[in-house]
This record gives structure tokens, sequence and C-alpha cells, in this order.
């Protein structure tokens, strides 16, 4: 029987809370450079429960800790749990913790950009390609689940 396949971060929230979207205009899109991504991470919104930097906080009801789980390290990740519930830690020290995990995970991409974007032609030959070698391995998975459920979609 198939399994869910899921990552830590079951969902990634945009930077109002609600799942990111660009129709919302709430994303961090990979292209962004380091200023920007700071620009849209900093006035994120939080647990609505931390009203004050004393009030204590509930990570798993927090749109930045979300975040966390999809860029951070796990020790990341208690420093964050663990300052935030006992209000140890402000929502500005964790957003920035955040931040630098993000920049860290799209330093590769940023890095790599700009000799894309000046090839085109590159980019869509990649594209091609990787889509003939997906297309190969989905022929096989799915002949593989055509002979376990007995169907020969050729005679038909």
């Amino acid at each position: 029987e198939p399994k869910t396949l899921l990552t830590e971060a079951k969902r990634i929230p945009g930077t109002d809370g609600r799942k990111m979207s660009k129709s919302y205009d709430n994303a961090v899109y990979m292209k962004d450079d380091p200023e920007t991504v700071g620009k849209k991470i900093k006035p994120m919104v939080t647990d609505p429960a931390r009203m004050r930097r004393t009030d204590p906080g509930d990570p798993d009801k927090c749109p930045v800790f979300d975040l966390h789980r999809a860029f951070s390290s796990t020790e990341t990740q208690e420093w964050a749990a663990e300052g935030c519930r006992p209000a140890g830690i402000g929502c500005i020290d964790c957003k920035a913790r955040l931040t630098d995990h993000m920049l860290d995970r799209l330093s590769g991409i940023h890095e790599r950009r700009p000799a894309y974007a000046s090839r085109p032609d590159t980019v869509w030959d990649i594209l091609r390609e990787g889509s003939k070698r997906a297309r190969l391995v989905a022929q096989a998975t799915m002949d593989e689940v055509r002979s376990a459920m007995k169907i020969d979609y050729r005679t038909t």
C-alpha cells in the first residue's frame, strides 16, 4: 500500500502565515537577493500569542518555526523552540537566525543563477534532458504497476 512521503516541513508558510503563494504576494523566491530575503522575513507573522517580547510562545503555532523546519539545522530548531516557549529569545532573534539559514541554503543558487540567466538555451536543454530521463523512469514504474495489477493496457 502506498505511503505518504513527507519532509519534516509539511507546509511552507508565506510571510503572512498563509500558504506561500505568488498570487498572495507572500513568497520568498529562490532568486531573491540576500537583502530582499531579509526584508521579507523580518516583518513575518509569528505566533499570535506572542504580543510582547516577554510573552511565552508556541513554536507549533508559529509560521517562522515552520520555515526553520525546512531550512535550519536541528540545533537551531532546538534553540528556537527552547528559546520561544519561555520567552528566552525574541521573534526578531529567531527570524535573524532563520534568515541566515535560508541564505546559506540559497547561496548555491545565487552563485550559479547569473551564468544560467545569461544562457537560457542551456537551461532549456537541461530541462529537455531531465524530462527524457524522468519519462524513462516513470514508464518503468508504470510497467511495474500494471504488471502487479495484471493490467495489459496494450491489448485494450
